[in-house]
């Protein structure tokens, strides 16, 4: 899909964050909170994952999601091999889609689960897929 379409599949918020790698403004986002997340702390079982809004790429299963109050959905770890990592010159890493090379967040070390990590992501990035669907 060239620049062209995606301008016209996506919103511009959308293509602002993945394609001109912006961000969005913090607790705005549709997936700070999402139902997966709920059904988790209930002690129920949320399957599915969160897939690359431009590609549908899996990036993040439900599971790999917490609550870090930050603003943005926030991850401790992607689906192998589903993203890449980039160092910028303000010495925060940036993470993209493995398939489609969209800008999704960033990743810092300061996660609360055994991996240390936080992978902080844009919602318009993401598209929640349920295992049921």
């Amino acid at each position: 899909m060239d620049e062209e379409q995606l301008k016209k599949k996506l919103t511009p918020e959308q293509y602002k964050v993945l394609r001109q790698k912006g961000t969005e403004r913090p607790f705005t986002g549709k997936y700070i909170h999402p139902p997966s997340l709920k059904l988790r702390r209930a002690g129920k079982t949320a399957d599915g994952n969160y897939g690359c809004m431009v590609c549908d790429n899996p990036l993040f299963s439900f599971d790999a999601q917490f609550d870090s109050g930050t603003g943005w959905p926030s991850f401790d770890k992607p689906i192998d091999a589903s993203v890449e990592y980039h160092q910028e010159v303000d010495g925060r890493i940036e993470i993209i889609c493995a398939k489609c090379k969209s800008h999704l967040g960033h990743v810092f070390n300061d996660g609360p689960t055994a991996t240390g990590k936080r992978y902080c992501i844009n919602s318009v990035c993401l598209d929640l897929k349920s295992k049921k669907e």
